[in-house]
């Protein structure tokens, strides 16, 4: 699995529009195969399953938190990964954080408790996102 590197990697993903949403985050997603992606390719060097990570400042105002939730993000990609290679297409995949955990109920700025839901929510956000059929495999 590759990590998205450049800005203009995070632009593709972001342009590609949404394919998966739960309650504080959303799932973008570019295919790397196909006629209509050959700019993504040349963002994209290998064809192989790729994630960025997206946490704004807005919505996690503390510096652990977002890299306590981007730990998370990637720990639990690998599962999309494995789900996505058994599919056969590679594709780059972003997941954005997109509102904020409520302060009152995770005081702690990397607890346990935290890591456990956000943990949570990004097994079903990629599930569902998994569930979503990309216009080149609908076509196949």
């Amino acid at each position: 699995m590759q990590r998205f590197k450049t800005r203009a990697q995070f632009q593709a993903a972001l342009a590609a529009g949404l394919i998966a949403k739960s309650t504080h985050f959303a799932m973008h997603r570019v295919g790397l195969d196909g006629p209509a992606s050959k700019n993504e390719v040349s963002l994209f060097s290998t064809p192989d399953i790729w994630i960025g990570a997206m946490v704004p400042k807005r919505w996690a105002k503390r510096a652990v938190t977002r890299n306590a939730i981007k730990r998370q993000i990637y720990t639990v990609s690998t599962q999309l990964q494995k789900d996505s290679t058994d599919a056969g297409l590679p594709a780059a995949f972003l997941v954005r954080l997109r509102r904020e955990f409520s302060r009152q109920v995770f005081a702690s700025a990397s607890s346990c408790a935290l890591k456990e839901a956000v943990r949570a929510e990004l097994l079903v956000l990629m599930q569902t996102a998994l569930a979503v059929k990309h216009p080149s495999e609908a076509a196949a």
